[in-house]
């Protein structure tokens, strides 16, 4: 099984070196049992960060042997330090099945994703997914939820605030941009151009998310008396955002 050469060179030139090592060890490793080997996430979308963000892969198998996966991990762990996390292990019937099931995940997957070994799984979609919508709003209630309890968990201090607010803003963009789906399918926008479109289609504060984002990527550092002061500000927009998607895309599901 050959190496996507071509999808490669459309990354930066140290992690092509990075992924040719690993898919290396990964066709080593599963032979010709292995369908595919799929880059997606923040290294497919314009978004990678060098050293704040991770390499996501997907790993398509036939079937599952617990045996080869123990040796995987053993192999994994010299990869973690390159900044691959720990790849998704899904047969064809799994990643299909997660359309219903999850699907925020799998349009992320279908159209932010590049194939570097092996077929592309993902057929083209020309409808709707059942129940997008709520999805998306139990994602943003959940959001909500676990950010609060977290910063309780992690004693309520600055530097719990500054770990929490870029983990929050990473997983509240992909239901923001699938929320309205059914009548305006999402594109390939920036990160500020779809903050910018939420508040205007909802009318709501996204100063708040533009600052968790610009904390993400490393372009402010607020410091200790200014952290809780945008994290108080980020949980009131939230919340704000959660009554709003909820008054103008369903009832609310939590």
């Amino acid at each position: 099984m050959s190496v996507g050469e071509d999808q490669l060179t459309t990354l930066p030139r140290e992690m092509r070196a990075t992924l040719r090592a690993y898919l290396k060890d990964v066709t080593v490793l599963w032979n010709s049992t292995l369908e595919a080997a799929i880059l997606y996430g923040s290294a497919v979308q314009g978004r990678y960060h060098p050293g704040r963000s991770n390499l996501n892969l997907l790993l398509l198998l036939p079937a599952y042997d617990m045996e080869v996966l123990r040796r995987y991990a053993r192999m994994h762990r010299r990869w973690s330090k390159e900044g691959i996390i720990v790849p998704l292990f899904l047969t064809e019937k799994d990643l299909h099945s997660s359309r219903e099931l999850f699907p925020i995940e799998y349009l992320e997957l279908r159209e932010h994703h590049i194939v570097l070994l092996g077929r592309d799984p993902f057929p083209p979609l020309s409808e709707d997914i059942r129940g997008l919508a709520q999805h998306c709003l139990r994602e943003i209630r959940g959001n909500l939820v676990r950010l609060r309890q977290r910063f309780v968990e992690a004693g309520g201090t600055s530097e719990a605030a500054e770990v929490l607010l870029p983990l929050s803003i990473t997983t509240l963009l992909p239901p923001l941009k699938w929320l309205g789906y059914a009548s305006d399918q999402a594109s390939t926008e920036s990160v500020e151009d779809l903050l910018t479109r939420v508040g205007r289609t909802l009318g709501t504060e996204i100063g708040p998310f533009e600052e968790a984002w610009r904390l993400k990527i490393g372009l402010i550092s607020p410091g200790n008396l200014e952290m809780p002061r945008l994290f108080d500000r980020y949980v009131g927009a939230l919340g704000a955002l959660d009554d709003r998607a909820t008054e103008v895309y369903g009832e609310r599901t939590l």
